[in-house]
């Protein structure tokens, strides 16, 4: 078995039995380091349809430097960001923070002594499913491009360890969601108000712990600086988030707007995912073709084996084939855990 074997079948168990986001952080970053040598680690997990990372797996930063890191990422006031990436053959970049003149994001790396960081984007011919993020102390070289090319050497392994999360969470909800909940985030980067459900929301992602508790305010920010962003030029995407049951207990969906009364406050809207929200993200993540999510999409819809035969112009003998498929990829038992898993 080749190294990079090795590193899928780690990755791919550790993904499997850590369900915290500190756990995981760790046992990735042991993984990694005899790869890359690096002082901290962030992964991120998103899916091609969703506007910013949907969990993410921390080790080795503290808030003092994760808070600001994080809004800096939605800010755009990152030297790499993920448009960038995307057009260079290996996806990856690397800075030094030993320099505090040149822009705010090595400012403020150098300022919690930290001289490097490298970032990957983690790619498949299917899309764009996150990024790693490794620093090193200023004791340390920075990294190069031997470096780089290792950790691009990772994409595989880092690609099976987050779908792995993702697919070991509950197919369908074993409890029934909060009701739909709004924040009210306030040009100063704080949550300003909630409704009870966002409370229940926030209370009970906090329990399963997807991702460090520190990040949930930076997080509902940096989601605010986006539709902010969006109300400044249309061109610009609503920003989106939709989150796995595995990390939320529900396959969860976080949409921001601005507010028309000239305050720049945000509202964040925070409830089960369902409709195409959730159909797109779920196929996304089983790796569903689009015959198959097509299948899937009239199964949710109600209807029968024959009638999606004939929607699709397609035999019946194909369409349980597609069916079959599905059960397989997804490890459903049957129509009715599907629907569960659809239909919240």
């Amino acid at each position: 078995m080749t190294k990079s074997r090795f590193l899928v079948r780690d990755l791919h168990a550790h993904a499997r039995h850590h369900a915290t986001a500190g756990e995981l952080g760790e046992a990735v970053s042991q993984v990694v380091a005899p790869v890359v040598a690096h002082d901290a680690l962030r992964l991120v997990g998103t899916s091609p349809t969703s506007d910013v990372g949907s969990f993410s797996f921390w080790h080795g930063v503290e808030p003092g430097l994760g808070r600001p890191w994080l809004l800096n990422y939605f800010a755009g006031a990152e030297p790499y960001p993920i448009e960038d990436l995307a057009r260079l053959p290996i996806p990856a970049g690397t800075m030094s923070g030993g320099d505090r003149h040149v822009d705010p994001a090595r400012q403020l790396l150098a300022a919690h002594g930290v001289g490097g960081q490298l970032r990957l984007l983690l790619r498949d011919a299917r899309g764009i499913w996150g990024t790693l993020d490794l620093l090193r102390g200023q004791d340390r070289p920075p990294f190069d491009d031997q470096d780089v090319r290792r950790a691009a050497s990772l994409t595989p392994a880092l690609l099976a360890t987050i779908r792995s999360y993702v697919k070991a969470g509950p197919l369908a909800p074993q409890s029934a969601a909060p009701a739909p909940g709004v924040f009210i985030v306030g040009a100063d980067h704080t949550i300003r108000t909630a409704t009870p459900p966002a409370r229940a929301w926030l209370d009970m992602i906090r329990e399963r712990q997807p991702n460090p508790s520190w990040t949930s305010e930076p997080f509902m920010a940096g989601m605010a600086i986006k539709a902010r962003e969006y109300a400044r030029d249309p061109h610009n995407p609503r920003p989106l988030c939709v989150g796995p049951s595995a990390g939320y207990g529900h396959w969860m969906v976080c949409q921001a707007e601005p507010l028309d009364d000239g305050s720049q406050d945000v509202a964040i809207i925070i409830q089960a995912a369902a409709g195409e929200h959730l159909l797109t993200c779920f196929s996304d993540w089983y790796e569903l073709t689009r015959r198959e999510r097509q299948v899937l999409a009239h199964l949710r819809d109600g209807l029968s084996r024959k009638q999606i035969a004939r929607r699709l112009e397609l035999s019946m003998h194909t369409v349980s084939d597609f069916l079959k498929a599905i059960h397989r990829k997804t490890g459903a038992t049957g129509r009715d855990q599907l629907l569960a898993a659809l239909i919240p």
